[in-house]
């Protein structure tokens, strides 16, 4: 089980629906128009076919971050999702960031940062955010392995490099 996190509106949805139509179209790159999406409220739950294995995506909407924690237990894990496009909500999401690393269930849980919306015109760059989160200094303390990437889930752009870190963290 792999966890999809992030505050509401970061994209989390749209990057579900885009590996489900990868996953219908056999790997094609071209996704065409993003599709409608709408704030979760609860949980998704999105199988996914990966080259080693199927692993299973459970989204928990940002509204939701309250009780995050009770779905800890069962997760290897983590993709926490932040918009590199909102600087209102960049400090709330390395505070929530936080909390999710210091649970003691997901000491070792593998964790992907994404940063999202890299398309936009008034987005940071990765050295910004890196910077704004001091993503160093939470990688030198942290307990999990921690990667990062930028990605626009509307175009498509790192999806690929998503999907080969979800591979390379299965487990047989």
């Amino acid at each position: 089980m792999c966890l999809l996190l992030g505050a509401t509106g970061v994209g989390k949805t749209l990057l579900l629906k885009h590996y489900s139509q990868l996953s219908v179209r056999d790997g094609t790159t071209d996704l065409g128009e993003p599709p409608v999406t709408l704030p979760t409220v609860g949980t998704n739950l999105t199988d996914l076919t990966l080259k080693r294995k199927r692993v299973t995506v459970r989204e928990l909407g940002g509204c939701m971050s309250p009780i995050w924690p009770s779905y800890y237990t069962d997760c290897s894990s983590v993709i926490f999702m932040v918009d590199s496009a909102n600087t209102t909500q960049i400090s709330s999401s390395c505070i929530q960031l936080l909390s999710v690393l210091s649970a003691e269930p997901l000491h070792t849980a593998s964790v992907l940062v994404i940063f999202n919306k890299r398309d936009l015109p008034c987005t940071m760059s990765l050295v910004e955010m890196m910077s704004l989160f001091r993503m160093d200094d939470i990688i030198a303390s942290a307990t999990q392995p921690i990667t990062t990437v930028e990605l626009s889930a509307r175009s498509g752009q790192g999806l690929q490099e998503v999907l080969g870190w979800l591979d390379s963290t299965l487990t047989d």
